[in-house]
């Protein structure tokens, strides 16, 4: 692949990126628009989050490690098309069940994509800046979440509601078409010349590999619990603190920009330092931040600088997690190895809305739910002290 090629691949597949990002908080951000439409309230939309959670899961168990086998870019191609189908069909939704269904096909697809992209963005760069590489495509998730909260008030206003939907569904589908004309054809005949694993699941739970799935897909999951609590509830708990409207919805986009940057040094640092205490000392800054916040008075200014800190790093540590997978995992079982910690990730992230749903239903307090996701945080931090143990061994990382 020539050089610009390369790059043109490589912005493109930060562009599915962009596309999760901005696709996973639309339906967080429309709520506050949707829930006087429909007259109900905001929590009833647990479901419609949990949906796509699922379909996220499914997507990435059951279709993304077909990518190992059959070519990542079919895979990719033909998830950006669904994902423009499934979102432009969500902007005509009228119902919770509407809603959940597209949300669900959106889930999908977006957890086809999601590995495969990942795994092809590790094999399109260069050798020794894997990390990096896969942390910038990465990164795209933030951006888009980061769009997202910015645009939202703009783009309602514009089109409505709507609009939050319409426009990603048109960009996925000029992604997938573009994707489809730069991708090498040799990438989507992939499997057999790359010696990809004939059964790369079962592959991963067996050893050695079963240990390194085991922690990655833990963290990952922990991790998704903090983060999905955050990006569901967070222009909710935050009007309760005295916020207005738009200036959460804002919020929630900046601390999703702070992300990018966290996610970006975070992989500098696993490529060239160690990524086990990497992951632990971030995990450490962002678990103080909440205490932070939930020992200071509810101020704009104040809560918004340790958001940025803390919310920017559970979104950045979701993207440096997924760069740290080559050094866990060959080559040939990276997309199912993804796909997998991505699916079993699910499980946290599908019980996040409802727990923060309850959480607020609950009464508690803004400080108090902040306060809720150390919890999750600590967790997560334990498990990074595992990550030494479970590196490749000739992979040449220091622990």
């Amino acid at each position: 692949m020539t050089g610009a090629r390369r790059i043109a691949a490589l912005l493109l597949l930060a562009g599915v990126m962009v596309i999760d990002g901005y696709d996973l908080n639309a339906m967080a951000l429309a709520q506050k628009y949707l829930a006087s439409v429909l007259d109900l309230k905001e929590t009833s939309f647990w479901v419609v989050h949990s949906a796509v959670l699922v379909g996220l899961g499914i997507g990435a168990l059951l279709i993304a490690p077909l990518g190992d086998r059959f070519g990542r870019k079919r895979i990719i191609v033909a998830g950006c098309l669904t994902i423009a189908a499934a979102t432009f069909a969500t902007g005509f939704s009228a119902s919770i069940p509407a809603f959940a269904l597209w949300r669900l096909l959106t889930g999908i697809a977006l957890g086809a994509c999601l590995a495969n992209v990942s795994a092809l963005s590790a094999e399109v760069a260069p050798e020794g800046r894997r990390s990096t590489i896969m942390a910038v495509v990465s990164a795209g998730i933030a951006i888009g979440a980061m769009l997202a909260g910015f645009t939202a008030p703009e783009l309602v206003g514009l089109g409505g509601w709507q609009a939050l939907f319409f426009l990603p569904a048109a960009i996925a589908l000029a992604l997938g078409l573009g994707l489809a004309a730069v991708l090498p054809g040799d990438m989507s005949e992939g499997a057999p010349s790359r010696s990809a694993a004939k059964v790369p699941l079962a592959e991963l739970l067996k050893p050695p590999l079963a240990f390194p799935l085991a922690v990655f897909a833990a963290t990952y999951m922990i991790n998704a619990i903090a983060l999905y609590m955050l990006v569901s509830w967070t222009p909710v708990v935050l009007p309760q603190a005295g916020f207005e409207v738009d200036l959460a919805v804002r919020v929630q986009g900046l601390l999703q920009g702070a992300g990018l940057f966290v996610s970006i040094l975070l992989a500098f640092l696993l490529d060239r330092w160690k990524p086990g205490l990497t992951l632990t000392l971030g995990y450490l800054v962002i678990g103080a931040a909440f205490l932070a916040i939930w020992g200071t008075p509810a101020d704009p200014v104040s809560w918004s600088i340790l958001l940025l800190i803390a919310g920017g790093g559970v979104t950045g540590i979701h993207g440096a997690l997924m760069a740290l997978s080559p050094k866990l995992f060959p080559s040939r079982v990276l997309s199912s190895a993804i796909g997998t910690a991505v699916a079993i990730s699910r499980i946290g992230a599908i019980a996040a809305p409802p727990i923060g749903a309850a959480l607020i239903d609950g009464g508690i307090s803004p400080a108090g739910y902040y306060l809720s996701l150390v919890v999750p945080v600590a967790l997560c931090a334990l498990l990074t002290l595992l990550v030494p143990k479970a590196l490749i061994k000739d992979g040449g990382a220091k622990a």
